[in-house]
């Protein structure tokens, strides 16, 4: 018994120590929590409701937003109307017949809206879908 350290009138401690456990669990809660908010951004638009079919969709598409207060965003991100216009030539020369999806809110001005379609058509984009909600009933009118 020369390996027996231990005074026969030690306690056997018997408790784990959760200090690093919590430590690390509140760490990921951090993390989870500035992260969050990233997953679910977006641009809320007030869309107009028809009882078209959804399109099927071969690839991802390039989704232009323009709001209520005509601000206008590719995928997400805010950009002025010439980063556009930039934007929708690269994709017309990079070819594969880029699908670009608008989005545009149900108050907004018709002019703003054709001008913005005019813009993605001019820089050669031929593939352009209006995004809209499902479940327009004419008797609502």
């Amino acid at each position: 018994m020369a390996f027996n350290h231990r005074d026969r009138h030690d306690p056997i401690m018997s408790e784990i120590n959760v200090t690093p456990m919590v430590d690390v669990m509140l760490v990921l809660l951090i993390i989870f929590m500035v992260t969050a908010p990233m997953l679910t951004q977006g641009v809320n638009v007030d869309l107009p409701q028809t009882t078209a079919q959804p399109l099927p969709q071969k690839t991802t598409p390039t989704v232009i937003t323009l709001t209520r207060k005509g601000n206008i965003y590719i995928n997400g991100v805010k950009a002025k109307r010439a980063m556009l216009r930039q934007k929708m030539r690269r994709l017309a020369r990079l070819g594969g017949n880029p699908q670009i999806l608008l989005k545009a809110d149900r108050r907004v001005a018709y002019g703003k809206v054709v001008t913005i379609m005019a813009d993605i058509r001019r820089a050669g984009i031929k593939k352009l879908g209006m995004v809209t909600e499902a479940g327009y009933n004419k008797a609502k009118k």
